[in-house]
């Protein structure tokens, strides 16, 4: 049979098949190697997975690739970022050296409200000018899906720009964006002590109108018609409480949108139970979750994302404990929460390297975290995440011969070449 792409010869060919399911517990071990391994692809699809002799006497491709015993696995999927805002928070970055706290920062007027300000000046363009140089690095490290939030906005009009923004940089970039309408990031200056009118806002007006533009194919290109379409919402002291953080998630689940929330990163407010319990996609950051908690996590379909890289960035030694979580049976992602103030880092392997020395989790554990498990955390499974014919071709080959390299050797990247829909973008070697 005649393909479009043949790579073989690898020593190592991950696949992170699933049969269909999140791996939990011990199955996040299982990344499915195949020694010797080849895949093929046709019209950006993978048509075929197996040994290199099997593969290359079944299938015919006057591209074929030899991987010179290198690793093949799947591209990474980043499943948790903030991507798409104005300027930075340099001047943050050393208050925090000298001391201060998120919440402080935040109660001070800085924080996320100092990039709400500058992404309201910014217009469309210089929004999808700036995201867009963040997502080619993020592409240079492995990723090709991303899941972008809005809540720089926190009004109706810039979170429209933004989404907007998220749209342009999907149809312009090759990276898969997967967006999420985050409104209840933070309350709006506006409404400072006049919070649940402002949540009233978003589940009334704000809502409705993102449900709206959803849907139809004039606006916003068509882009979000067929991915998925989360609501997120921050509930956390100084953010938004738990019987506020319900009532959005309650609006969202009644127009259809999938649901996540950012949920115990601070403290437990309770938002982890009820998200798991109306069937959120993901419950994300988790370092104050209960054991309570985590066994109703285990029983459920809900992914947990944690996101080392924000502990990190604080220069703490205190993580989520996923090491718990997994052992409990847990079906666990890995992200690197990019934003510009609690997380600036676009390195998946990085958080990989940071997730593996401090939170326990193995090597295996780690790749099934952004890839697979990544991919059930923005609705997408069905489509990448793994190599397993079906899917979409979206590979990477590393230069290494052993796929443990890219969390043992932090700081690097692996990433030699990368593989979309089956063509290749990245290239080291050219």
């Amino acid at each position: 049979m005649e393909v479009d792409l043949i790579i073989h010869n690898a020593r190592q060919l991950v696949t992170c098949s699933s049969n269909g399911k999140a791996k939990k517990g011990r199955q996040m071990q299982d990344i499915g190697i195949i020694e010797n391994g080849a895949v093929a692809v046709k019209d950006g699809v993978i048509a075929a997975v197996g040994k290199s002799d099997k593969v290359l006497r079944e299938f015919k491709a006057e591209n074929a690739v030899d991987a010179n015993q290198q690793v093949i696995c799947p591209a990474f999927v980043e499943c948790h970022t903030h991507l798409v805002f104005a300027g930075n928070r340099l001047d943050e970055f050393e208050l925090k050296i000298k001391g201060a706290d998120y919440l402080e920062i935040l109660e001070a007027g800085g924080g996320i409200l100092s990039t709400v300000k500058k992404t309201h000046e910014a217009c469309l363009a210089e929004l999808v000018e700036q995201s867009q140089k963040r997502l080619d690095k993020m592409l240079e490290l492995g990723v090709t899906t991303c899941e972008v939030k809005t809540g720089y906005g926190l009004n109706l009009e810039t979170e429209l720009k933004m989404l907007d923004a998220i749209a342009e940089l999907d149809k312009i970039h090759p990276i898969d964006i997967i967006p999420t309408f985050l409104g209840a990031h933070a309350v709006s200056p506006e409404f400072k002590g006049r919070e649940d009118e402002f949540i009233n806002l978003i589940c009334e007006e704000m809502l409705p109108v993102i449900a709206d533009v959803r849907k139809c194919e004039l606006n916003f290109k068509g882009t979000f018609k067929n991915k998925p379409f989360f609501v997120d919402v921050f509930c956390e002291k100084n953010a938004f409480n738990l019987e506020q953080s319900k009532k959005v998630l309650l609006a969202a689940k009644g127009l259809g949108f999938g649901l996540k929330a950012h949920v115990d990163e601070f403290t437990n407010l309770g938002c982890a139970r009820f998200a798991i319990e109306n069937g959120a996609t993901s419950i994300d950051h988790l370092d104050a979750t209960s054991e309570e908690e985590i066994a109703l996590l285990a029983k459920s379909k809900t992914i947990g994302v944690i996101t080392p890289t924000v502990n990190f960035n604080f220069g703490s030694c205190e993580f989520a404990d996923a090491r718990k979580m997994i052992d409990a049976g847990c079906a666990i992602a890995l992200s690197t929460d990019f934003n510009p103030g609690s997380a600036p880092c676009p390195s998946l392997p990085f958080a990989m390297a940071i997730a593996c020395r401090y939170q326990k989790l193995l090597p295996s554990e780690a790749l099934n975290a952004v890839t697979i498990n990544a991919a059930f955390a923005v609705g997408w499974s069905e489509k990448i995440g793994s190599i397993e014919v079906g899917k979409q071709a979206d590979i990477l080959v590393l230069d290494t011969n052993d796929y443990r390299q890219i969390a043992y050797e932090f700081g690097s990247n692996a990433v030699e070449q990368v593989i979309k829909k089956g063509k290749l973008i990245i290239d080291k070697n050219e």
